[in-house]
């Protein structure tokens, strides 16, 4: 179950991320998602887990979860009707073609073939489905061959004649679904033991309502260490089975004790299973589905809101959740949304620290040290988290973005750490009462300017993946440099004249470095953008062709900056 199912949510993960936009807050399109996700990879708990993933990283609110719970209640009852084929019988042609046990072979030689020698990774997922799907029905042929003989066992009738007390029989199958953290699979041994002819009605019905039960488990597991929204939809979880399924069990209990039907004691077979699992999941989602509402307040006040538990950084580190990397191209979603933030706050922190320059303001440098320290979390958090999904089956896309992301964080940490820099650039003008010549605070101004162009440009380019925006960085790269020559210049001939001090030219230095340290790492941002694009695009190449004026457009976009920055 487990080598199918993994197949198969590696092979629809590039199709996940576009159904997830699509969610709105009706909670009847979340069940009909989270039906077809569930009867796709053959795991309702697999389903939960993600669920759970995605409120815990803000990728879905609690409402919309509510229904793709449901819907993987229902969708994971294909399960159950793929693994009933097992029972098929007779010796016409057309039943011999359908049963498993002829045409499992077959599959296991195409699985292995595609798994072991095609280098394709959509191909190889393929292989695993078919040889999870052959080893599948191969278990189930072979278990039910081995518990066959149990039909004659009277100590293995009288276990299941207590089962079919109502709440002895919920709770085996709770149990037993809670510890192989598998509805899936637990229905799946009740297929097999039918065989037996000693499992009537009367047992099943309990032990499948039970079932529902055991698997949120693994749900109530996962959301251990999650903000609030996740642990609350583990909760929904658990609400909706336990709900549903004392509903269900007390119409089962009168309809058993008050009328005794002649099908309670009748032998079930694998399809039968797969009937009462079926409609029991269908009936219990009839009847939660119209109280989503009050679902997500039962869940509300249980575990209640405190604004305090949920500080902003706790958040921005909730975004790369480890469970999102059993759908890789959620995961590589989530880590670009993280690196954006680290853009947005490591160039921040550079306007901020910019500003300073005119007017020292303590609660504004605060700012930038807090921006900074918050880049330095993420940056540690986001390399780790690469790392981890860079080893998972990853499409040539998602492969090209985690490299992009890589290159980029060490750029963006160190962005802001010389906004620190110029923060205490600043920080030191005003504690040494250092004022600059008219010239040099006008050089300081026009400097300022072109940082705070690259700065926005590379924002953008980044955040926006704007690669056609991104060539536009290197130009203004450039002219910091020359600004920064010029500046030097200046400063050397206005010390010679006794005009500036040695105490202001070390300052001074300093906030032309920090600037153009500022650049070169912008520099270093839009050149992975676009060697992201380019193919075997060779970085040092691709820079010295454009400063050897070889590229007609980087050309005309430094000679419209040279112009705008009067370096004619």
């Amino acid at each position: 179950m487990n080598l199918m199912g993994d197949g198969l949510e590696r092979k629809a993960g590039s199709q996940l991320k576009d159904l997830l936009e699509r969610l709105t807050s009706n909670t009847f399109k979340g069940f009909l998602l989270g039906m077809g996700v569930t009867a796709v990879i053959q795991s309702s708990s697999a389903t939960t887990v993600m669920v759970v993933g995605f409120v815990n990283s803000g990728v879905m609110t609690l409402r919309q979860a509510i229904g793709i719970i449901m819907g993987a209640n229902v969708g994971t009852t294909v399960t159950a009707w793929v693994l009933s084929l097992t029972g098929i019988q007779g010796d016409s042609f057309l039943m011999q073609l359908v049963k498993p046990s002829n045409f499992s072979p077959v599959l296991a030689l195409i699985g292995i073939i595609l798994y072991m020698f095609t280098k394709k990774a959509s191909n190889k997922d393929t292989g695993s489905i078919l040889l999870g799907f052959a080893i599948l029905m191969t278990g189930m042929e072979a278990m039910s061959a081995a518990v066959a003989p149990l039909k004659t066992m009277p100590e293995f009738a009288n276990i299941l004649l207590l089962f079919q007390n109502p709440v002895f029989g919920v709770l085996a199958g709770a149990a037993l679904t809670a510890i192989i953290q598998s509805s899936s699979a637990s229905v799946g041994i009740l297929q097999a033991l039918c065989v037996t002819g000693a499992v009537t009605y009367g047992a099943a019905i309990p032990i499948i309502m039970g079932q529902n039960i055991g698997t949120c488990a693994t749900a109530m597991l996962s959301s251990v260490g999650t903000n609030k929204s996740a642990r609350r939809t583990s909760l929904v979880h658990l609400y909706f089975n336990v709900l549903g399924t004392a509903v269900c069990l007390t119409a089962y209990a009168i309809a058993y004790y008050g009328f005794k039907p002649v099908l309670i004691n009748q032998p079930i077979d694998a399809a039968g299973i797969a009937v009462v699992h079926t409609a029991f999941n269908l009936i219990t989602t009839t009847i939660m589905l119209p109280m989503a509402g009050l679902l997500e307040k039962l869940a509300y006040a249980t575990i209640k809101d405190d604004p305090s538990d949920e500080p902003q950084q706790a958040f921005e580190l909730s975004l790369l959740d480890e469970r999102l990397l059993a759908t890789p191209t959620i995961a590589v979603e989530q880590a670009r949304q993280v690196a954006n933030m680290m853009a947005e706050f490591s160039f921040d922190a550079c306007r901020k620290a910019m500003t300073l320059l005119d007017n020292f303001d303590q609660s504004v440098y605060d700012e930038v040290v807090e921006l900074e320290n918050r880049v330095d979390v993420l940056e540690d958090r986001m390399g780790t988290y690469l790392l981890a999904l860079g080893r998972e089956s990853l499409s040539e896309a998602d492969t090209s973005e985690v490299a992009l992301l890589l290159h980029s964080i060490g750029d963006l940490e160190r962005v802001g750490d010389h906004a620190l820099g110029l923060a205490k650039t600043a920080e030191e003008i005003r504690g040494k009462e250092i004022a600059f010549s008219t010239n040099a605070q006008q050089d300081i101004m026009t400097l300022r300017m072109a940082v705070s162009d690259i700065i926005s440009v590379t924002v953008k380019s980044f955040t926006q993946h704007d690669i056609a925006l991104a060539h536009h960085v290197e130009p203004l790269e450039q002219i910091v440099d020359v600004l920064r020559v010029k500046m030097k210049e200046g400063h050397i001939d206005r010390m010679q004249t006794g005009m500036c001090t040695q105490q202001t030219g070390f300052v001074y230095s300093d906030l032309i470095t920090n600037c153009q340290r500022i650049s070169d790492h912008c520099s270093n941002l839009a050149v992975s953008l676009i060697r992201a694009e380019v193919d075997k695009l060779d970085a040092h190449e691709y820079l010295g062709s454009l400063k050897a004026g070889e590229d007609r457009e980087f050309v005309d976009l430094y000679n419209q900056y040279k112009k705008k920055y009067n370096l004619d």
